[in-house]
């Protein structure tokens, strides 16, 4: 199992920081540092600036969002990152959701399982620099009965295939990651419910095209904290986990919300999301169970952290992403060593 770091979205006070952090990350053999996009920064900036001030970790956007870019102009994005990196870029896609999606970037958010695996197909058949030409539901490259033209990519990638991940929750979501993509990016993972709400729809979709699991990744991302209070770190992850099921979504299409019924926790993910869509989010932090924060954070002292390290990788874990927690940069950077201890103790890097 390989160690990740993921930078969140930049910005927050912590501009300088976040890149501090990538950089001692890539002097401890971290394996990739990814960067996310939400409605703020955007991905492909952020990784081009850690690019050229790193040195051998992998970049990688968890994610770049579908309903903001034609893909087209995600395969030449690619590209140009691969270039510039020496071939060191993974693609991160995800439809993100609704709110985002029609509120933002005023697409409407419909069968995304379909447009998921349109936009795939035309990224990975305009990589191949082939000329590009493409009849789907979403998409029709070229127009018909205008003047456009198939053309082709005239970049040379630095390689010829660019790992694609995907940002899936849901089982169907999860199947045709598992089917299309090279890796899957997970969130509040828990490695004891691991196999039932991810593992065996990815497994279902690596079967569907003919493949096996041995060379898909399985990339989660998990929050850190390091410290003897565990009880206490975990309550720092309340107002987190409160937004995520609680507030991201509507009260019909809350898909962390959905993810947390899955492990068994229907009651307590109705109350949050009641209270947090009340108003009440201090309320909302307060119903959700310790048990749901520590089986989907990595908490307390380094030798604990090492033992879920453990749980995780029998799981089926192949990339563990770390979101370090902290307030000041001593702090996430002495998190980012602390996940490096817990891992060799561990014994399954």
């Amino acid at each position: 199992m390989r160690l990740g770091i993921n930078l969140g979205y930049w910005g927050a006070g912590m501009d300088g920081d976040n890149l501090a952090v990538a950089q001692e990350a890539d002097r401890l053999g971290y394996d990739v540092c990814w960067a996310a996009e939400a409605y703020g920064s955007d991905a492909p900036t952020v990784l081009s600036w850690v690019a050229a001030q790193t040195e051998s970790i992998d970049i990688g956007s968890a994610i770049m969002q579908i309903p903001a870019r034609q893909p087209a102009m995600t395969a030449m994005t690619a590209a140009t990152l691969d270039s510039l990196s020496g071939g060191r870029f993974r693609l991160g896609l995800g439809v993100s959701g609704p709110q985002v999606s029609e509120g933002w970037y005023g697409v409407k958010f419909d069968k995304p399982l379909a447009r998921t695996r349109e936009y795939v197909e035309i990224v990975r058949k305009a990589m191949t620099r082939e000329r590009l030409s493409y009849e789907g539901q979403h998409w029709t490259l070229p127009l018909p009965d205008g003047p456009g033209k198939p053309i082709k990519l005239t970049i040379h990638p630095q390689r010829e295939h660019i790992p694609v991940y995907i940002a899936a929750i849901g089982p169907k979501n999860l199947e045709q990651t598992g089917e299309i993509a090279d890796g899957a990016l997970l969130i509040f993972p828990s490695a004891e419910h691991l196999e039932d709400t991810a593992l065996r729809h990815l497994r279902a979709g690596r079967e569907k095209a003919g493949k096996t699991m041995e060379d898909f990744d399985v990339c989660p991302t998990l929050p850190l904290a390091v410290g003897d209070d565990v009880n206490g770190l975990a309550d720092m992850f309340r107002p987190y986990t409160a937004l995520y099921v609680g507030g991201m979504g509507s009260p019909k299409q809350n898909f962390y919300n959905q993810l947390a019924q899955r492990m068994g926790y229907e009651k307590e993910a109705a109350e949050i999301q009641d209270k947090y869509l009340s108003g009440d989010k201090s309320g909302a932090a307060s119903a959700v169970p310790h048990q749901l924060i520590d089986q989907t954070t990595l908490l307390g002292p380094v030798e604990r952290i090492s033992d879920r390290m453990q749980a995780y990788a029998a799981a089926g874990v192949t990339t563990l992403t770390l979101a370090p927690a902290g307030f000041t940069l001593d702090e996430r950077i002495a998190a980012l060593r602390a996940g490096t201890d817990a891992l060799e103790r561990s014994g399954v890097a």
